[in-house]
């Protein structure tokens, strides 16, 4: 507990951009958030008053790092299994636990658990040969989908293998570096959607509305929220889907499960058990964050409501440009605001390089399709320092 506020300590390992927003959300509830980070120029250790320096993957330094802490949570997956299940032995609360969170960073052990759950994945397989995945692909036809099992995001750890010949070529290197793999079918995908929800030690769950997530170069750009001409029934499902893993796997704190939306229905994609991407927009268009929600389900508190505050919210990432603009962050954002008041801008303290997420933007309104123009112009400005091609400075189409 703080010894001046009499309130529980967090303590969250990763000092990157979710962190840094848990910090805020955690402000506002006179909390003390503790962050184990890199570097003291991490995204969080910018904003944090209470930053430890260490490895994620140091065990000495998690423990000296949770003995400070009445809980301790992650904004990323990568802590050693081994090193959480040591900590739980000496009697640190870490949520999620072990057990769950290997679900988000394991995809193969994630894969084979939903599996038996009943619950729609691809079809998918275990490699440990080139061969491997030549039979797969021969049995569910080709292209396929090559993953690593661990440690890939953003389109990183992902290969699509068009041929016997492809496979030939990708996999021998990765298994000769002692990369863990698996092959999937390629889902025939109409779009990609996320459900969010959160679960406490307690039981209690609480979801945000289905939203549509817009990926390019396996990076999210958008989320549109609520997710655009989805069926009530569809939605409900997704709804209750996610919290059905989220108890299934005992998760506690924020769960963000990514679908296929597909002709034949929703298929899970990936599993992430912190604040997420898909999230962000609930900043501003939710009654209560991803953010404060998280903090409250690893606290054990009550759930807050999840109701959205507009028709229409859109969070547009900010991406370094491939070629950094002339005019500073500071003027980019002197010049936005004049064009766009409602915009909600988050940078989040990092250096610009292409395509590194540098912050995002939200704006909410009543009309889906004028909420999105206007979120993806002020993202392009932001990174760009120009206004995008085809629309002028008050977002009309030229």
């Amino acid at each position: 507990m703080d010894k001046v506020t009499g309130l529980p300590i967090v303590g969250m390992v990763g000092g990157g951009q979710l962190a840094r927003m848990t910090h805020q959300a955690s402000v506002a509830l006179g909390q003390s958030l503790h962050v184990l980070a890199v570097s003291e120029s991490d995204p969080a250790a910018l904003v944090s008053p209470d930053v430890t320096l260490g490895s994620h993957t140091d065990l000495d330094a998690l423990r000296s790092f949770a003995e400070g802490c009445d809980v301790v949570t992650f904004d990323h997956e990568h802590v050693p299994t081994e090193h959480l299940r040591a900590l739980e032995a000496e009697g640190v609360a870490v949520r999620p636990g072990p057990d769950a969170l290997l679900h988000a960073q394991d995809k193969l052990v994630m894969r084979r658990r939903l599996a038996d759950l009943g619950v729609p994945v691809p079809e998918f397989a275990p490699v440990e040969s080139v061969a491997d995945v030549t039979v797969f692909g021969d049995k569910h036809g080709w292209p396929v989908v090559l993953k690593a099992a661990r440690g890939g995001y953003d389109g990183r750890g992902v290969w699509m293998l068009d041929d016997p010949a492809a496979a030939e070529e990708t996999v021998a290197p990765q298994l000769e570096a002692g990369v863990p793999l698996l092959v999937e079918e390629r889902v025939e995908m109409r779009r990609e959607l996320a459900a969010l929800a959160a679960r406490s030690p307690f039981g209690q769950g609480a979801a945000w509305p289905l939203v549509e997530t817009v990926q390019q170069d396996g990076i999210c750009v958008e989320v549109l929220a609520p997710a655009p001409n989805v069926a009530p029934a569809d939605a409900e499902r997704a709804y209750d889907l996610a919290l059905r893993i989220a108890n299934e796997l005992d998760v506690v704190g924020v769960l963000a499960v990514e679908l296929f939306d597909t002709p034949s229905g929703l298929i899970v994609n990936e599993l992430a058990m912190r604040p997420h991407n898909s999230g962000h927009w609930t900043i501003e268009g939710a009654r209560t964050s991803q953010f404060e929600q998280h903090l409250r389900a690893v606290l054990d508190y009550p759930l807050g409501a999840t109701d959205p505050l507009a028709p229409a919210v859109v969070m547009a990432n900010v991406l370094g440009a491939q070629r950094i603009p002339e005019m500073s962050a500071d003027e980019r954002i002197h010049h936005l605001f004049a064009r766009y008041r409602d915009a909600h801008v988050h940078y989040y303290g990092k250096g610009e390089r292409p395509g590194r997420k540098i912050g995002h933007v939200t704006m909410l309104g009543d009309d889906m399709d004028d909420v999105r123009t206007r979120a993806k112009l002020a993202a392009h400005w932001l990174s760009h320092g120009e206004w995008l091609d085809g629309y002028d400075i008050h977002g009309s189409a030229t």
